[in-house]
């Protein structure tokens, strides 16, 4: 089933309204659809090398505007919701994280798992559901949202503008893992100057 959907995502890449198919597999991405847009997004901009920066902000735009869908989601039907959370297996972190922010605590651990989430290969959709269920504030969803996922679509449609296949072989071996590795790398700088400001003021 995943091959058959990953092999319908490509021929899509290549569909004359495919700007339009790449909004929707980025909009419902982030909420339930398994495949991500990077399977669209590559082939696209290797075929339309001047429409990147289009590309990438088609992808962006509607990713985060399925994370809101999927953070509504989380917030209004709580069965449907906590369902999705059981399959991935997040449960037990849930119900502890919402109690942590009940208390006032676990705000700074859960931005960095959401900026995770939007920027490497975790389930994006888990999360966005997952914000809704614990409250977690939504303008604050909305920008982390906006600010990983832009990033990471715009590194994706920027290499493959500029190196084409050469990238896309490197993202089928390797990307999982330095997408992670970057990712992983932002949070901590992200941290230290968090907490640098903290004790500071």
């Amino acid at each position: 089933m995943f091959q058959l959907l990953y092999r319908k995502c490509l021929d899509l890449a290549s569909h004359k309204t495919s700007n339009f198919y790449l909004g929707l597999v980025s909009f419902i991405e982030s909420s339930f659809f398994p495949i991500p847009p990077d399977v669209m997004i590559v082939p696209m901009v290797i075929a339309k090398k001047n429409n990147y920066i289009k590309i990438f902000l088609i992808a962006s735009i509607f990713s985060v505007l399925g994370g809101v869908f999927g953070y509504l989601i989380g917030t209004f039907f709580y069965d449907l919701a906590f369902s999705v959370i059981e399959f991935y297996g997040y449960e037990n972190k849930v119900e502890k994280l919402k109690f942590s922010l009940s208390k006032g605590e676990g705000f700074l651990a859960w931005l960095s798992i959401l900026f995770l989430a939007g920027f490497t290969p975790l389930p994006y959709k888990a999360f966005t559901i997952a914000s809704g269920l614990i409250g977690f504030n939504l303008l604050i969803f909305i920008l982390v949202s906006l600010i990983s996922r832009s990033l990471r679509f715009f590194i994706i449609s920027y290499l493959s503008y500029k190196f084409g296949h050469l990238f896309t072989d490197f993202m089928y071996k390797h990307g999982s893992k330095w997408f992670t590795i970057l990712g992983i790398f932002l949070v901590i700088i992200f941290i230290t100057i968090f907490l640098l400001y903290k004790f500071n003021v």
